[in-house]
């Protein structure tokens, strides 16, 4: 290791990137275990996966000496993360996600419950000579009857003579992709197969519980609506009429099967088409709402579009102000990992205080408790209640 590597790994930081490796002792294959040796070299200093194919060479597993990587070590830490999710499973909810990547020590790997079907992701080939064992384990702690393989369209090549591909299914049987859960006592469906991840977007379930419980008796829109979250929360706490906004029709027709799981007596309408022209279109016709909830796609996935994203984000809360009712709340998120909190609640400010209404900050949320926080880079998720006095 070099200094800069040295420095990451005495921070516990889960990445080695390859321009970090003074050395390699020999040619490794995806998933070998690698011991990290001081500059020195004569001190371990960690273990972690090897990775080809990807600038982070080296994904971290464990920091100091004495670890063995068996089904033991790998059991410990599965049942750790379970742990941390209980008071989730105390409430009315059956769907959560058990494995959050590096945050949970798996670095590259997502596991997802959706009621009795688990949903594994991956994201590097590191994890395919340890898939069985983890299975194992992850089937005995969640007690799923089911588990289903989902990957990248990076590692998928890297599957086919292991005869793995995207959708299969690893253990039990699915008798229809379509999986039913419950998120707080309402009823979705994540098509586990063929759906965007694993099939649902699990990290806003508090938000969207909170939205519906100060919906009841509101008009709401959810921009960016996809499967219909916020919108199916807002109609079962009693939304008084909720427009779901997204550019896919086929996301805005899950919504509505989504909300017809439930009971609600509310209206339910939708609207295809770009984000941002709907919104200006609404603001043309004097549209206003009781509730405005705006939840966009990660408008920052590299470096070089954080300048553009910045500026999305502020068209955004302009708009959404401009279409939040008298005494309106108005609820704004990113999930753009490279884009602070601090900075991102700051835009949004600025466009409330330059758009002349008096607003109180209500609350500042970030991940649920099922996406705990173990390095900088896997803090994402921020979301802001903004109540406008008139």
């Amino acid at each position: 290791m070099n200094a800069a590597g040295e420095r990451s790994v005495r921070k516990q930081h889960p990445w080695i990137f390859s321009e970090s490796i003074q050395k390699i002792n020999k040619t490794g294959n995806a998933g070998d275990i690698a011991v990290i040796f001081s500059q020195n070299g004569n001190k371990p200093m960690g273990i972690g996966l090897f990775d080809p194919h990807s600038p982070i060479r080296i994904k971290m597993l464990h920091f100091g000496s004495g670890a063995k990587i068996d089904a033991e070590y790998f059991s410990e830490k599965i049942q750790f993360a379970h742990s941390l999710r209980k008071d989730l499973l105390k409430t009315n909810t059956n769907s959560y996600r058990l494995i959050f990547g590096e945050n949970d020590g798996f670095p590259s790997l997502i596991a997802d419950v959706y009621a009795h079907v688990l949903v594994i992701k991956l994201y590097s080939a590191i994890w395919l000579p340890f898939l069985e064992t983890i299975v194992t384990e992850l089937i005995k702690v969640s007690k799923c009857k089911t588990a289903v393989l989902r990957l990248s369209r990076n590692i998928q090549k890297h599957t086919e003579a292991l005869q793995l591909k995207d959708g299969s299914i690893l253990q039990g049987e699915l008798k229809d992709e379509n999986v039913h859960f419950l998120e707080h006592g309402v009823h979705f469906i994540a098509n586990v197969i063929k759906g965007h991840k694993t099939g649902y977007f699990l990290d806003h379930r508090h938000n969207r519980k909170r939205v519906g419980e100060l919906s009841k008796g509101k008009t709401v829109l959810d921009v960016f609506a996809y499967a219909g979250g916020f919108s199916v929360h807002a109609l079962t706490h009693g939304a008084f009429e909720v427009t779901s906004v997204d550019i896919s029709e086929q996301a805005l027709k899950i919504a509505i099967a989504n909300g017809e799981l439930n009971t609600f007596s509310g209206k339910h309408k939708t609207l295809a088409g770009d984000a941002f022209q709907i919104l200006q279109n609404l603001i043309a016709e004097n549209k206003s709402f009781d509730v405005v909830v705006i939840d966009p796609p990660s408008f920052a996935k590299s470096a070089k579009e954080v300048p553009m994203a910045l500026k999305k984000y502020a068209q955004l809360a302009a708009l959404g102000v401009k279409l939040t009712a008298s005494k309106g709340l108005l609820v704004l998120a990113s999930c753009s990992s490279r884009v602070p909190s601090e900075e991102f609640f700051s835009i949004n400010e600025r466009m409330l205080h330059d758009s002349g209404r008096k607003f109180k900050v209500m609350d500042k949320t970030f991940h649920d408790i099922d996406h705990p926080i173990s390095f900088l880079e896997g803090a994402y998720l921020k979301c802001g209640y903004y109540q406008l006095d008139k």
